[in-house]
């Protein structure tokens, strides 16, 4: 499937996907609570992607390219205060340029956290001056949603899960692979845009 769309179509399009949606929730009592945020940033002309590539000594997923977000605090109501204090803490994008416009299903991490995946615009039409908590952080890339809407760039990998194979997504992009929970809710947002 080739996306040759504007940027503005395209963010309209994604919206009108969430909008009609119902996200499947997970009640998994033994799992800590987790939200991220699935960022848009409309740059040059055309959607991107917001992703965090990990620091290698923090806790879990080290390394890893994912979206901003993790554990619930105490003090967070364990949803969109999350993600978005999260983001902040990671990349420093403050809260009044993001603009949340829906939810994907919770999905538990093989690391035992419920996620829920929220997304959001970045109204923000610039390079985005990030600052990176360089703690839990190395880089921030950003894909164009295009491409990764394209079939040819994604594969599927066999994986052993619960004793079972399974086949899960897998993306590649400048020398960075997306895999794992992350490339399971990026899955998830473009076949909602197909």
């Amino acid at each position: 499937m080739s996306v040759l769309m504007g940027s503005e179509e395209l963010l309209e399009r994604v919206e009108s996907a969430l909008s009609d949606y119902t996200p499947r929730k997970i009640e998994h009592p033994s799992a800590a609570a987790a939200a991220v945020l699935i960022l848009l940033h409309p740059l040059e002309g055309e959607p991107h992607v917001i992703f965090t590539e990990r620091a290698n000594h923090v806790e879990h997923h080290k390394g890893q390219m994912s979206f901003p977000g993790g554990a619930c605090d105490d003090v967070d109501d364990c949803g969109e205060t999350t993600a978005l204090r999260e983001t902040w803490e990671e990349i420093g994008i403050e809260k009044g340029h993001v603009r949340l416009i829906g939810t994907l299903d919770d999905m538990v991490t093989i690391s035992n956290f419920r996620v829920t995946p929220f997304v959001g615009i970045l109204e923000f039409e610039q390079a985005y001056p990030f600052t990176i908590n360089d703690h839990e952080v190395t880089k921030v890339v950003e894909i164009p949603l295009s491409f990764l809407m394209e079939e040819g760039n994604m594969e599927l990998e066999v994986r052993e899960h619960q004793g079972r194979e399974v086949l899960v997504p897998d993306f590649s992009y400048g020398g960075h692979r997306i895999w794992g929970a992350t490339a399971r809710m990026l899955h998830q947002l473009v076949e909602l845009l197909r």
